[in-house]
């Protein structure tokens, strides 16, 4: 049994090791992206179009966009007034954006 667990787990590790770093976004590069994309409405991570639905931590969680995937669903498809950013960002853009955000977010803009 311990001989089993140990395999799995150093099977997961290798995992871990392989995959992680292709799917670690570029948090600097986000920021450069946020500076040129997403500033002029998400200043300091609020909101100037709708001041109840910002960028912090506590409305992320409200709203279910706590996660770096349903962010970049967000900037990607677009939602009533954020306009939709497929096509005008790379997908790497976007999620390095989406990575920028969700840190931001986490250390409280």
């Amino acid at each position: 049994m311990k001989r089993t667990v140990l395999s799995l787990a150093l099977a997961l590790l290798a995992l871990v090791v392989w995959v992680a770093p292709a799917l670690a976004a570029d948090v600097g590069h986000g920021q450069q992206v946020f500076s040129a994309n997403c500033v002029a409405c998400h200043i300091g991570g609020g909101n100037v179009v709708n001041g109840a639905k910002t960028l912090k931590k506590a409305d992320l969680d409200q709203y279910d966009m706590a996660s770096v995937e349903a962010i970049t669903r967000q900037v990607t498809q677009g939602k009533a007034a954020m306009p939709a950013f497929k096509g005008r960002l790379t997908d790497d853009d976007i999620a390095d954006v989406a990575a920028y955000v969700l840190s931001q977010a986490e250390q409280g803009w």
